[in-house]
């Protein structure tokens, strides 16, 4: 955290000319307020003021002035751009008129949720995000065509292209940045991509994904390609994920390790697990949050569609990674990058503390391939499926008080509305699809 007058040495030794202000909607879209150098005392005595009547899920125009209280853990410089000075980012929680946390803003909402941890005894909720994204060629307009960069597949080392080039520059603009990458790699879809960077606390690591969202994006438009973080963005082939790994700790360490337990997780993590379960359904609609999240959500296409977990194989929901010790965690595989991370992280944490709060006890673990199952057997097993559309993950979530709770009545009542509507307008549309099919059928 840095204090004013480090800011302001940092700004002169370094040349920062410019300040971007960053902060997220309902939907997890990255806002900015770009200022000149001049507005910085505004800034850090928390005096910069925003139309909040502008933003999507925010409030009405007679209540549209609103604050951006700069976080000054998240200050960074941007490595790119520096021919009129460099460019410094910081990024902000959202306050009313009269000085306090607005509930809609959906990084507060996690603040409040963690805040709601650590009164239960745990100090952090570690996440670590796998976040998947495609890579698209660009027209003469600078407008993104449906020719994906290469033809690789997963793990490939495809010869030097500008796909190759623009994922190694991705990871060294964000290691400039201070993120910790661990792996970069090609996917198993043509065109597709995945950076892992090291796991941070639940608020640090929602900030960092918003980060790397906005790195991907400026550095493929350096290469002239688009990259996009849409589920599914090509029928036939593997959609693009963020699977969610996590761990709660305490003072004495992880709360999810029990080295005397066959699997050697603790009774917290058993719990935590049952929680996550149990509002999975109702959870679908926040961390899969479009219309096209579901296009990624089905069989054959390696992502998850029934609620189960297992310590030893990769079909199920939830997986257990083989690390223990500090390193044990749950990973959640059915988050995609479309997700709001703040909203996601705060109902999946929400969840499990239910989950703690209830004593439950997770399902027995499915070792088996679940794809192989037939319906009859999924049910003997007690293995429900996820939600196959946004309508139906969205009456899930109106029914769960826990969910509701987790996102406060504001953002709950916007998401509800403005993905109600969403669905109905997907819902109006004839697609190319069912013209082929039936024009000429009937």
């Amino acid at each position: 955290m840095y204090t004013k007058d480090e800011v302001r040495q940092l700004i002169k030794d370094e040349d920062v000319r410019f300040l971007r202000l960053m902060f997220t909607d309902l939907f997890g879209m990255s806002k900015s307020v770009d200022l000149p150098i001049s507005q910085l005392d505004k800034l850090l005595n928390n005096k910069m003021m925003f139309d909040g009547s502008s933003i999507d899920g925010f409030v009405r125009i007679e209540e549209s002035d609103m604050y951006l209280y700069p976080d000054m853990s998240t200050w960074l410089i941007f490595p790119w751009g520096q021919e009129h000075g460099k460019v410094a980012q910081v990024i902000c929680s959202v306050y009313t008129i009269d000085g306090e946390p607005f509930a809609g803003d959906p990084r507060n909402n996690l603040k409040r949720i963690v805040a709601e941890m650590k009164a239960a005894g745990f100090t952090n909720f570690n996440i670590g995000p796998e976040p998947e994204f495609f890579l698209f060629k660009t027209d003469e307009a600078g407008k993104p065509t449906m020719e994906v960069n290469d033809q690789e597949n997963y793990f490939d080392m495809e010869p030097a292209d500008r796909g190759e080039d623009c994922r190694r520059d991705i990871v060294l603009a964000l290691e400039k940045l201070g993120f910790s990458v661990e792996a970069s790699h090609h996917e198993v879809a043509p065109g597709q991509h995945e950076v892992d960077f090291k796991y941070a606390d639940a608020l640090e690591a929602a900030d960092n994904i918003q980060i790397f969202k906005m790195v991907v994006k400026t550095i493929a438009k350096q290469y002239g390609l688009h990259a996009t973080f849409m589920p599914k963005p090509l029928s036939g082939v593997n959609g693009s994920g963020m699977h969610m790994n996590m761990s709660l700790f305490t003072e004495q360490g992880n709360a999810f390790y029990d080295a005397a337990d066959a699997n050697q997780l603790s009774t917290t993590a058993y719990q935590f697990l049952a929680g996550v379960l149990a509002h999975v359904r109702s959870l679908t609609a926040v961390c899969n949050p479009t219309v096209n999240s579901y296009k990624r959500l089905v069989p054959g296409y390696e992502a998850p569609v029934y609620v189960a977990w297992s310590a030893s194989n990769r079909s199920p929901l939830v997986r257990i990674p083989g690390s223990r010790g500090l390193s044990t965690r749950l990973e959640l595989r059915s988050v995609d990058p479309s997700a709001n991370p703040y909203l996601a992280i705060a109902t999946i944490l929400a969840a499990g503390l239910d989950g703690l709060k209830q004593q439950l006890t997770p399902m027995p673990a499915v070792d088996e391939n679940i794809y192989q199952m037939t319906l009859a057997q999924r049910r003997a097993k007690g293995i429900e499926d996820l939600p196959d559309t946004l309508h139906n993950a969205l009456k899930s979530l109106a029914q769960d008080e826990v969910i509701k709770a987790a996102m406060g009545d504001h953002l709950f009542d916007s998401f509800m509305t403005a993905k109600s509507k969403e669905y109905a307008a997907y819902r109006l549309n004839v697609s190319n699809w069912e013209r082929d099919r039936y024009m000429e059928k009937f």
